[in-house]
């Protein structure tokens, strides 16, 4: 049950996507909003109390509504997966702007190329030159692959029904949102959902980028991941984009023109200048990646290890 549950699940994310404020997390981020704001004393100990309540009631409510469907009719549970898993994903939204700034790129439009990757990755790009968007645009397509695909199958697989992939998602959302907080009179509060997120997503992003090596430049992608992710500030995100800059055989990170200025960054990956031809065989890794997951998964459930 569970394979088919996620091929479905891919199957419908891909043909009809849903819009992210669309999805089952809007109303999440809306509710940690209103928590943060009543319960946000600066501390770091109110934000662990908080965060473990609201992670806690959606991964044992989740589970808890599977069960019981399971007793009522299994079939019911079937659809509940399916569903939820569905609401979950959302990489064909973020895949949308990959697609759209890949095709500015090949026909020439660079002002359009530098608004689109604008809106995905927030910020301004005025003076990006096409490697630049490129690069930026692969960087961020490796990492949303795993946090709204791979990442999320990981935990789904883990956990009873879909409260997995509902508890990575839940938890990757509070740590952009609360642990992104900078702001003086947000405190502390957010740190324990950082934390707490770079925990769970832990095994999952290096299974994520042992895929990425295997499907890949093996040898180049385990070097860059051993030399380089020490050095990007967020470890789940260099693992990522080191093993797949490595994999392609790109040179990803480097400095870039952001918001009027330059961002000093450093060299991940190996290999030739971004472009257009390294963003399609990107989508190629990416493809190749989760066609050796599902047969991994079909492997586990012919043993009997995965099948609930």
């Amino acid at each position: 049950m569970t394979l088919f549950a996620l091929v479905l699940a891919l199957i419908l994310e891909q043909v009809r996507p849903l819009g992210a404020r669309l999805s089952v997390l809007a109303p999440v981020a809306a509710f940690a909003e209103g928590l943060a704001r009543r319960f946000n004393d600066g501390s770091s100990g109110s934000g662990r109390i908080v965060w473990s309540l609201l992670v806690g009631v959606a991964t044992f409510g989740t589970a808890l509504a599977y069960w019981l469907l399971w007793e009522m009719q299994p079939v019911l549970a079937f659809v509940f997966n399916v569903v939820v898993l569905y609401l979950c994903m959302g990489f064909r939204h973020e895949s949308h702007f990959y697609t759209e700034i890949h095709l500015a790129l090949r026909m020439g439009e660079l002002e359009r190329a530098r608004t689109l990757l604008g809106e995905w990755r927030g910020g301004r790009f005025d003076e990006a030159n096409a490697n630049e968007i490129a690069r930026l645009s692969i960087e961020r397509a490796l990492v949303a692959a795993h946090r709204n695909v791979f990442g999320v199958v990981f935990w789904f697989v883990i956990l009873p029904g879909p409260s997995g992939a509902l508890m990575y998602r839940v938890a990757r959302l509070l740590a952009d949102t609360w642990g992104a907080r900078q702001d003086t009179g947000f405190g502390a509060f957010g740190v324990p959902a950082l934390r707490a997120f770079e925990a769970i997503d832990w095994l999952p992003a290096r299974i994520t980028a042992t895929v990425f090596s295997v499907v890949g430049n093996f040898e180049d992608a385990v070097y860059c991941w051993r030399s380089q992710a020490v050095l990007w500030p967020e470890r789940s995100s260099a693992i990522l984009i080191a093993s797949g800059g490595g994999a392609l055989g790109v040179r990803l990170g480097m400095p870039v023109h952001e918001s009027g200025g330059i961002v000093d960054r450093p060299e991940m990956g190996l290999g030739g200048e971004a472009g257009v031809d390294h963003m399609q065989s990107t989508v190629g890794l990416l493809w190749r990646a989760l066609l050796v997951c599902l047969f991994l998964l079909t492997l586990l459930a012919a043993a009997g290890w995965v099948g609930r």
